[in-house]
């Protein structure tokens, strides 16, 4: 199927800029915020490829948040890295990946690979996201992290590309808020 046009083209110049035709958009936020859920349809919306950023942590890392121990930079550097190469080897097409980000220089790291980036923070209350990951069977981030992903959390600074959406919003309401911002833009 042909790809249609995306209100959120970049031309890619700049310095260091890669040829962007594509949207490159992370969708972020703490666990349970609706990263991936957003992500895959707002890609499956702009007709370009999704990946969830959880598939890209190495086993060491997946067994210390199983344990209930968060992450620090030297275990994101890596995974981070992993997620930028695949935002820069998808710049022709776009991409949408579903990525925390929860630190400035997470968000850096990416830009670095994918200086196109466009960040969609999802954004809502502790008590909200608590319920939310007590809710997932079966996810390997238990509900006790929820407290250090809020402190660890930086919201988008002024000079950051993106916008911060109201998680608690039907995901067809997100998406059009995210495209109105685009095209206003």
């Amino acid at each position: 199927m042909p790809q249609t046009e995306s209100p959120d083209r970049h031309d890619g110049s700049g310095p260091g800029a890669h040829h962007v035709t594509g949207p490159q958009i992370v969708v972020m936020g703490v666990t349970g915020s609706g990263k991936t859920t957003m992500g895959a349809a707002l890609s499956e919306r702009l007709r370009v490829p999704f990946a969830d950023a959880d598939d890209f942590h190495p086993p060491a890392n997946i067994a210390k948040m199983s344990a209930g121990i968060p992450l620090d930079d030297v275990d994101r550097r890596p995974w981070l890295q992993a997620i930028g190469a695949w935002l820069a080897a998808h710049a022709a097409t776009g991409g949408v990946v579903g990525c925390s980000a929860l630190r400035r220089a997470y968000r850096d790291i990416l830009r670095r690979s994918a200086p196109a980036i466009t960040f969609v923070h999802l954004a809502g209350r502790p008590e909200v996201i608590r319920g939310r990951v007590a809710a997932r069977p079966g996810h390997f981030m238990p509900a006790s992290l929820v407290d250090s992903q809020f402190q660890t959390l930086e919201p988008l600074e002024p000079d950051e590309h993106g916008i911060v959406l109201d998680l608690t919003k039907p995901v067809d309401q997100l998406i059009d808020d995210y495209l109105t911002a685009v095209r206003q833009r």
